[in-house]
């Protein structure tokens, strides 16, 4: 196997939600895989910083404004993007809100607004850029998940079911598109420390709890998702399709609180 398989240059990835935290890291590391890259958010105005690094790294880089959850921008969006850029390889759909109440306490502006963006609009910003990829016969869509997706938790029942539902998505749209050339496939990050949770992060309590959860004993770290991402948004994830693979540090075997060593032993 050549490592060559992995290499992005010459791709052009599309990665939505890059205002801040894991859009950024996703966008980073297929640009440092080689690909050039359009990023967007709600406000273009700020991706200025960040559009500036990726040039700094010999990359071109297109910023779009987009608000997933209005689909007469997701069309401007695309339309824009592929009159910016010869072609759209690699969509990550990264775009994506929480809102962390009790189950009783949720309202239903609150469940409409984690539904129609983590799940509404990752299907219709894949359904505007596939479009050109079929006609290119080519395209590899990440969308991203989340642990919450096969593992129920306390106060996440919206983003549960949104990311529950991308995971469905993910397999339905392989399923359409495979014949296509187009791969998709979920990357399902566990607990990472980004701007929308940090606050929770300050709690020693609750932090040494989590902790206890993972066989991995520690949070996920930006770097821990790169090599993912790169995989399959490459060549070498070429026979692998409707996948959810999950970036938990081991969360998923369903760890609760580490035995005493009388037990453990």
């Amino acid at each position: 196997m050549s490592l060559t398989e992995f290499d992005l240059t010459g791709r052009t990835a599309l990665v939505t939600g890059c205002s801040r935290g894991l859009g950024q890291v996703f966008a980073r590391a297929l640009a440092e895989a080689g690909a050039d890259l359009v990023v967007t958010a709600r406000n273009a105005g700020s991706l200025d910083g960040f559009k500036a690094e990726i040039g700094a790294l010999g990359r071109k880089c297109v910023a779009l404004s987009c608000d997933v959850r209005d689909h007469g921008s997701i069309i401007r969006m695309a339309e824009s993007a592929l009159a910016a850029v010869p072609r759209i390889d690699i969509l990550v759909n990264n775009a994506g809100c929480n809102v962390r109440k009790p189950a009783l306490e949720i309202t239903w502006d609150d469940w409409n607004l984690v539904l129609d963006t983590n799940l509404r609009g990752t299907f219709f910003v894949s359904q505007a850029i596939a479009k050109s990829m079929i006609a290119n016969g080519y395209g590899r869509i990440v969308n991203i998940g989340s642990l919450t997706s096969v593992s129920g938790s306390a106060g996440l029942g919206p983003y549960g079911a949104s990311r529950g539902g991308v995971r469905q998505l993910t397999m339905s749209l392989a399923d359409d598109w495979g014949k296509h050339g187009i791969t998709v496939n979920c990357l399902a990050p566990g607990w990472f420390k980004t701007a929308q949770n940090s606050v929770m992060y300050e709690d020693a309590e609750w932090l040494d709890y989590l902790c206890d959860r993972i066989p991995l004993k520690r949070p996920g770290k930006g770097a821990d998702l790169t090599g993912a991402v790169v995989f399959l948004a490459s060549q070498a994830s070429a026979y692998i399709t409707g996948q959810t693979l999950l970036i938990d540090g081991g969360m998923s075997t369903g760890a609760t609180r580490a035995l005493p060593k009388k037990l453990a032993n």
